[in-house]
């Protein structure tokens, strides 16, 4: 038994709880409902919405769009009757001010407070009493009473700390900008992704206008799931079919070209890679790679020219790339990058409406990949009518209404795509052809 006495309770270090332990069937999961955005996409990576008195952390680089995401939610936050409050420690009001009226995102639910000093921010949120706050960004605020550098990592931890229990003190759901290292880290101290409930990453190339933010940590939900958007001249827009954009300029009558279904978090996406071989005078002929990870291209590029008896390979340059700003690193994409290459070497066209899924051994064989179904399901919804995909593959996984082309070699992949080798291409040869290797 513990003493009751306070002075043993000094000694033991025991302090009376101000209210006693709830069993979890007495508590209400009302308490943690989550509120819609109303942006679907962002929605969709945080699991349902915002969950008030919980911390979120957006990170991602310079002029990737951010901010104008978080105009775009306070916009929709306000619209619903809720009141935000939107914190600039980055730029002038007046400048928020401009980017608001370009984004539609003037309402008078929505405050603006641009400071940097902590005290002073949680004077406004004390006048405003907003249900949603956000911090752009929080390496930018200083906490007075703490000794360093504005954005160091002492400052950046005291910040966080002190927004998290303003938080969960008041039941105000809090956004908290970051900015990312060289190295796609979110800057700060570690500790930093730990204090907070959910960590979003948001994502982009600078070529395009495509964006995703994608989940690294949820609480209250999974943590690979994936939003799209579109930045535009008038604001960040959602993308609910990433996937048609990604195909609807694919050519078909095309060698070189081969389309894909890849997972990104739970999300299927179709998209389009293509691979483009030359001849080279070169000892060492030039690799180019453009949206899909390196080495396993440079795996894929070293059976097709071992497993397969393209011997001719070796002596050509290699450029494969995604289409659209897709960025796609899973293995899933082998084959497809496989094919891709093999198509334009031999210059025979990809059978049309054919959507290619499947992993690559180191001794061509085909080996299977999680998430089939919903993989062939996304495919068919787009119009695609066959798929090769590795044998092995259950029935239950394939939809109906899909032909399906069930490989466990290379080659026999080849075959399923491309024909027979003594068939010709549609089009005319051209002198630059490198000629037909055998299957």
């Amino acid at each position: 038994m513990l003493a009751a006495s306070s002075a043993k309770a000094r000694a033991t270090g025991v302090v009376a709880p101000a209210s006693p332990a709830k069993r979890l069937t007495d508590i209400d999961p009302q308490t943690s409902a989550a509120f819609p955005t109303g942006i679907g996409e962002l929605d969709r990576v945080l699991g349902r919405g915002v969950v008030p008195g919980s911390v979120i952390l957006l990170a991602g680089e310079p002029g990737v769009g951010k901010s104008t995401l978080l105009l775009e939610a306070v916009k929709q936050w306000a619209r619903q009757g809720k009141t935000a409050l939107y914190v600039t420690g980055e730029e002038s009001a007046g400048q928020v001010r401009l980017r608001a009226e370009r984004t539609d995102a003037v309402h008078e639910n929505v405050y603006l407070a641009a400071e940097s000093d902590l005290s002073t921010v949680l004077g406004h949120v004390v006048e405003v009493s907003p249900t949603l706050l956000i911090v752009d960004s929080v390496q930018t605020m200083v906490a007075g009473d703490v000794d360093g550098v504005t954005g160091g990592v002492t400052q950046i931890r005291a910040v966080t700390t002190a927004l998290v229990s303003l938080a969960k003190n008041n039941g105000i759901a809090v956004i908290l900008v970051g900015h990312v290292t060289k190295d796609g880290n979110v800057a700060g101290p570690r500790s930093l992704e730990h204090l907070v409930d959910v960590v979003l990453s948001f994502e982009g190339d600078k070529h395009s206008s495509l964006r995703m933010v994608r989940g690294i940590k949820n609480r209250f939900g999974a943590a690979d799931e994936v939003g799209c958007f579109e930045q535009r001249d008038d604001g960040i827009h959602e993308v609910p079919d990433p996937s048609g954009i990604f195909v609807q300029h694919r050519d078909e009558s095309a060698e070189g070209s081969a389309t894909l279904v890849h997972m990104d978090g739970k999300r299927a996406l179709v998209g389009e890679v293509q691979a483009l071989v030359n001849k080279s005078e070169m000892n060492n002929p030039r690799r180019a790679v453009s949206g899909l990870d390196s080495a396993r291209v440079a795996m894929v590029l070293a059976v097709i020219q071992g497993r397969m008896n393209f011997t001719e390979l070796g002596k050509c340059e290699v450029y494969t790339s995604t289409v659209g700003g897709m960025r796609v690193t899973e293995p899933a994409a082998d084959l497809s990058i496989a094919l891709a290459v093999m198509s334009d070497f031999s210059k025979r066209m990809i059978k049309p409406h054919t959507v290619i899924i499947g992993e690559l051994g180191l001794a061509a064989e085909i080996r299977r990949v999680s998430g089939i179904g919903k993989r062939l399901s996304e495919a068919k919804r787009l119009g695609f009518r066959h798929a090769i995909i590795p044998a092995g593959t259950p029935d239950d996984d394939v939809p109906k209404g899909i032909s399906i082309r069930r490989v466990s070699h290379l080659a026999d992949a080849a075959e399923a795509a491309l024909g027979s080798a003594n068939q010709r291409p549609k089009r005319k040869p051209t002198t630059d052809d490198i000629g037909e290797a055998p299957f």
